[in-house]
C-alpha cells in the first residue's frame, strides 16, 4: 500500500496531469479516504465520513443489483454500466471545469438510477437520463451536497415524461428458477404487466405475497426483489447510515391511508399489503427518500417529509395519469425540504423577551 500511496502522490505532483487532478483525487480517496476534514457540503453529522456512507449504501444495494441480473439477464449489468459511464463522465467534466474534487456520491447515484428503470429501456435512453439527472439534478446547483433534488429521481422523472411509452409500455417477464438470467443477455418474454398496471386497469392481481417479496413479478430492475430491499433498508438503519423516521413515516402513511381508502373506494384503492409490496415504494422509502442532501435533517421535518410523501404517493397511484407515484412524490417533497427545515428551526429557536427558547423537535 505504501507503493500505491507513493504512486498517487507522484501523479498529483505531475504538471502534465494537472487537468485530470480531480479524477486522480477521486481514485485516491476511494483507496485511502479524504486527507482533510469537510469544509463544504455535504456535511454528514455523524461518525461516518462520506466515503463510508456511500460504501454502506452500495453494500445495501447489492441484493437488488444482483437480483436484477438474475431476473433480467446481463442486459441489466449493461444498463448499470451505461449509467455509470454517462453520469461519471458528466461528473468528471464538471470537476475539471470547476477544479473541484470528484465526490463519491456519483457511485451511489449511478447505481440507484438504473435500478429504478424498466429492464427493456434502450441503452441510449439510459445515458440520456443519467446525464440529465447529474447535470440538471445536481451540477446546476453546484454539485454534490448543494442539490435540491435527488439526481436519480430527476433523471427517472425526466425519462417518464419525455419517453412515456418506453418507460411503461413493455416489461420483461422475470426469469425464475435454476440459473435464472445468468446464462442470458435478456429474457425472451415481453409484455408482462406490472402489478400496479393490473390494479390501475381494474384487473385482479393473481400473485401471492411471497411472489411479491421474492421478485416473481415484472417491474423496474431493482424494485422487484423486495425482500432484498427490506434487508438492505434494515442494514442502513442498523448502521445509522439513514434515519428510521423517514421510511417509517413514508410506509406508515401509505399503510394507514390505504386502509381508509380501500374502505371508501375499494375499486380504486388496493388493499394495504398490495400497496406496500408493489411498485417502487419500498425502494423509494429506503434508498431515495432518505438521501441526506435532499431530505430534512430535523427530526420533525423527517416525519413531515415521510408522511407527506406517503399521502402523495397514494394520491398519484389512485388519481394520477401515471401508474406509479413514488418518484413524483419524493421529487416534489425534495423541493419543500428547505422550507420544512426552515419552519421547524424557526419554531425551535423562537425568540422571547428574555432570550431564545429552544424546543426539542
Amino acid at each position: 500500500m505504501n507503493a500505491l500511496r507513493g504512486l498517487f502522490d507522484n501523479l498529483k505532483r505531475s504538471e502534465s496531469l494537472k487537468s485530470v487532478r480531480p479524477l486522480i483525487d477521486a481514485v485516491d480517496n476511494i483507496f485511502f479516504g479524504p486527507e482533510e476534514v469537510t469544509t463544504s457540503a455535504p456535511h454528514i453529522v455523524d461518525n461516518n465520513d462520506l466515503k463510508r456512507h456511500m460504501t454502506m449504501v452500495i453494500l445495501a444495494l447489492l441484493p437488488s443489483t444482483l437480483a436484477s441480473i438474475y431476473f433480467y439477464g446481463w442486459r441489466a449489468l449493461a444498463i448499470i454500466l451505461v449509467s455509470y459511464a454517462a453520469g461519471g463522465i458528466t461528473e468528471v467534466l464538471f470537476a475539471i471545469i470547476r477544479k473541484h474534487d470528484i465526490h463519491e456520491g456519483f457511485l451511489v447515484t449511478g447505481l440507484i438510477f438504473p435500478l429504478v428503470l424498466p429492464p427493456t429501456i434502450p441503452l441510449w435512453m439510459v445515458a440520456v437520463g443519467s446525464f440529465f439527472g447529474v447535470f440538471f439534478g445536481k451540477e446546476v446547483f453546484g454539485g454534490t451536497g448543494r442539490n435540491v433534488f435527488n439526481p436519480a429521481i430527476a433523471g427517472r422523472v425526466f425519462l417518464s415524461i419525455a419517453f412515456p411509452v418506453a418507460m411503461s409500455a413493455s416489461w420483461f417477464k422475470p426469469l425464475i428458477g435454476g440459473l435464472g438470467g445468468l446464462l442470458k443477455y435478456a429474457p425472451d418474454a415481453v409484455a408482462s404487466a406490472t402489478p400496479l398496471a393490473v390494479i390501475k386497469a381494474g384487473g385482479q392481481l393473481d400473485v401471492s405475497v411471497l411472489q411479491l417479496l421474492l421478485g416473481g413479478t415484472g417491474g423496474s430492475m431493482g424494485e422487484t426483489f423486495r425482500l432484498g430491499i427490506i434487508l438492505g433498508g434494515i442494514f442502513l438503519i442498523m448502521t445509522k447510515i439513514i434515519d428510521w423516521r423517514i421510511p417509517v413515516a413514508y410506509l406508515g402513511s401509505v399503510l394507514v391511508f390505504s386502509v381508509i381508502g380501500s374502505q371508501f373506494l375499494p375499486a380504486q384503492v388496493a388493499p394495504p399489503v398490495i400497496q406496500l409490496l408493489t411498485g417502487g415504494l419500498l425502494f423509494g422509502a429506503f434508498f431515495m427518500a432518505t438521501d441526506p442532501v435532499t431530505s430534512p435533517f430535523t427530526k420533525s421535518g423527517m416525519w413531515i417529509f415521510g408522511i407527506s410523501a406517503g399521502i402523495l404517493t397514494l394520491l398519484f397511484r389512485v388519481f394520477g395519469g401515471y401508474v406509479e407515484g413514488v418518484m413524483f412524490s419524493i421529487l416534489l417533497m425534495n423541493g419543500f425540504t428547505p422550507l420544512i427545515d426552515s419552519v421547524i428551526l424557526d419554531a425551535k429557536f423562537k425568540p422571547k423577551d428574555n432570550g431564545v427558547v429552544y424546543n426539542e423537535n
